[in-house]
């Protein structure tokens, strides 16, 4: 075989960190069983201008969700699992809104996002406390959009679920089942599964979010969902995890997950969608994994992404390559453009200008969101006073899922203030029933979220509602007092 021919990577990677700001970055490249680049570029702080190394922790995000099926997958080789377990043959008592659902929703069906659930992610991501047991009693009252098995919508509470039913059946934690089964076994040395533990590791990676142009040292907000999303690691020990995926599951010599396992989490067990690249084409889902191909090369791979982080990991199991890339500054696509660019040469192909592509798509992104920008500042001219007297709208609105919402009045400053789930912020009049949610120091959404009173046939304030979950209804939070829905 050939030199692999990575001589221009690294003018590529700072280029590319340049353009889009990206502070940090680290990656590696495996490929016949060896790992032919390990590189650590830029800073892990943009205050403390301490440089990536290696062996620097990063956010995996939704990369974790190859570690969860994983984990599974080692209790289905054991006989304790199988892919077709009903959740409630394992825990009795869980609930979604929807009681077939309920009855017949598989382990399979949470790895290939089929539960009928979307996203409903703002009722973990927020920062106040949330345990995954109050998740899981929270999920019987949001509303899916869609049917059992009807299509794949990306849902991490699903894998909130495949997690607490891997501590139902080992009887550890998802954190020490994972650890003790998974990380030591294959050698991982910088590695932990909490933000708190994050923080404190002498080698760590702070996150970076945009605001229009500008990037900056964010919050390192909690993760309350972390079997999909909550594994911190560094790119040496995610090249040992692409090796070991590459090798059918082997570790240190011996067989630590059935190559069967790996052929089911690789293989597509469901339609996903379309990309926007031909070169890509269509993705399904396998388990924890998504399945696609590049220039005609079946590839398995996944993104991951939180306010600061970004990451992604693509194999090509026929070729024994991967490519794994760390980063702390999101949303952007250097992850993309840099895996498609090894792809090209390391596969002999034509390379393809990645970078000019997505510059492009930023210009046009970035002018559209200046048109955005200037449409709000517009439509803001044009906000009203409340309709009635700040006083009215002070009270505490709860909702069984997605908590406790209280607004209260500020008299000195003259504003209506909320609090909700460890967020805080004032309410700022749109047109008198309408409110936008401005948040107090470094937002944890965006655009700003909006909240819109009603009222009974009294006339007095009974609810609010938001549109947290964009694919249903409003979430309706109750005033205390009132009888709670579970609308």
């Amino acid at each position: 075989m050939s030199e692999p021919d990575l001589s221009n990577l690294d003018s590529l990677v700072e280029e590319a960190m340049a353009h889009w700001q990206v502070p940090g970055l680290a990656l590696a490249v495996v490929q016949g069983g060896e790992v032919i680049k390990l590189q650590a570029y830029g800073t892990r702080d943009m205050e403390t201008r301490l440089p990536v190394t290696i062996d620097t922790q990063f956010m995996l995000c939704s990369l974790t969700k190859s570690f969860t099926a994983a984990g599974l997958g080692l209790l289905v080789d054991e006989g304790r699992l199988d892919w077709d377990t009903r959740v409630q043959d394992v825990l009795p008592n869980f609930q979604l809104y929807d009681p077939i659902a309920s009855k017949n929703l598989t382990v399979h069906d949470l790895l290939t996002h089929q539960s009928g659930l979307p996203r409903h992610d703002r009722i973990w991501s927020p920062p106040g406390e949330r345990s995954r047991a109050d998740i899981l009693e929270a999920m019987r009252y949001l509303q899916p959009s869609r049917g059992l098995r009807e299509i794949s919508q990306y849902c991490n509470l699903g894998y909130v679920v495949a997690g607490v039913v891997a501590e139902q059946i080992s009887g550890q934690s998802w954190e020490t089942f994972t650890t003790e089964r998974l990380l030591r076994p294959l050698g991982f040395k910088h590695v932990s599964l909490s933000t708190q533990a994050l923080e404190t590791a002498t080698d760590h990676a702070s996150p970076h979010p945009r605001d229009a142009a500008r990037v900056y040292r964010g919050r390192l907000w909690p993760m309350h969902a972390a079997p999909a999303g909550g594994i911190n690691t560094s790119v040496s020990d995610m090249a040992k995890w692409l090796g070991f995926l590459l090798s059918q599951g082997e570790a240190n010599g011996s067989q630590l997950l059935s190559k069967s396992v790996i052929q089911q989490m690789t293989t597509p067990q469901i339609y996903f969608e379309e990309s926007e690249f031909s070169e890509i084409g269509t993705r399904h889902y396998g388990l924890g994994l998504r399945c696609e191909q590049y220039r005609g090369d079946r590839t398995v791979s996944h993104t991951g992404s939180l306010p600061g982080w970004g990451s992604m990991m693509s194999m090509m199991p026929e070729h024994r390559l991967g490519m794994v890339v760390l980063t702390n500054r999101d949303p952007g696509p250097v992850n993309e453009l840099l895996i498609y660019s090894v792809f090209d040469r390391l596969r002999s192909h034509e390379p393809l200008d990645w970078l000019e592509t997505f510059r492009e798509r930023r210009r046009k992104a970035l002018d559209a969101e200046e048109t955005e920008r200037r449409s709000r500042e517009a439509l803001r001219a044009t906000w009203s006073e409340p309709a009635r007297p700040l006083k009215d709208y002070v009270g505490d609105y709860a909702h069984p899922a997605y908590g406790e919402f209280s607004v209260f009045e500020d008299e000195d400053a003259g504003v209506v203030g909320w609090r909700w789930r460890g967020l805080t912020g004032v309410l700022l009049s749109c047109d008198g029933t309408t409110f936008e949610l401005k948040e107090d120091g470094d937002p944890r959404f965006g655009p700003p979220l909006q909240v819109t009173f009603q009222f009974n046939a009294d006339g007095v304030i009974d609810s609010l509602s938001s549109p947290l979950e964009p694919t249903v209804a409003d979430i309706r939070f109750q005033r205390r007092g009132a009888a709670v829905s579970r609308g």
